[in-house]
């Protein structure tokens, strides 16, 4: 059973991809490194996923999703990060409403850094296809004012990154991740 995280490399011919969505495959990279140097071993594997082609109609994960469907009763929940890494508020959720409850829980976790919200529904090209086939999926919500300030331009480019916005983002993806991950059971579907 797979608990995947996941954002997409979308390098431009302007600016660095940093934000857009370096910071959404970096904080995914993170959230396993962390429970990895925690020493924690969930009950599910924990699946990085860094997308290719999310730009040129999805192909990354176009490919991924024909190459692991056969598999998708296996897969818990799919999570993706794409709309930058600012201030997280917290998650968008598809899913049933079961599972719905289950994340609002999960969330509860993330109060001491003020990030409990859940949002509806889930967003992400690269996780599209699992959602639309019944996987529960899950999307950074976070401070997007200043998004397309620095999207597909030069000014996308690792200064944009806060290290502050950036461990709470990973923070969140630590969370929810190890904890689904870890759960006696699945996300009810």
């Amino acid at each position: 059973q797979v608990v995947l995280v996941s954002g997409h490399l979308d390098s431009w011919d302007v600016g660095q991809g940093a934000m857009d969505d370096g910071g959404g495959a970096f904080i995914s990279w993170e959230a396993l490194s962390l429970i990895k140097d925690l020493g924690l071993r969930p009950k599910r594997t924990l699946r990085l996923v860094l997308w290719t082609g999310e730009e040129q109609g999805g192909v990354g994960a176009k490919q991924y999703y024909q190459l692991h469907k056969e598999n998708i009763s296996n897969f818990d929940i799919v999570m993706e990060s794409d709309e930058g890494t600012f201030q997280p508020s917290g998650l968008g959720f598809s899913g049933s409403a079961e599972a719905r409850d289950v994340v609002k829980e999960i969330m509860t976790l993330l109060q001491p850094i003020n990030v409990t919200d859940v949002f509806d529904p889930a967003d992400g090209t690269d996780i599209a296809y699992w959602m639309r086939d019944g996987v529960p999926g899950a999307s950074l919500h976070n401070d997007i004012n200043k998004y397309f300030w620095f999207h597909h331009s030069q000014g996308d480019t690792m200064t944009v990154q806060d290290p502050n916005q950036m461990n709470l983002c990973a923070a969140v993806w630590t969370v929810v991740s190890y904890v689904i991950a870890d759960m006696e059971d699945m996300l009810p579907r």
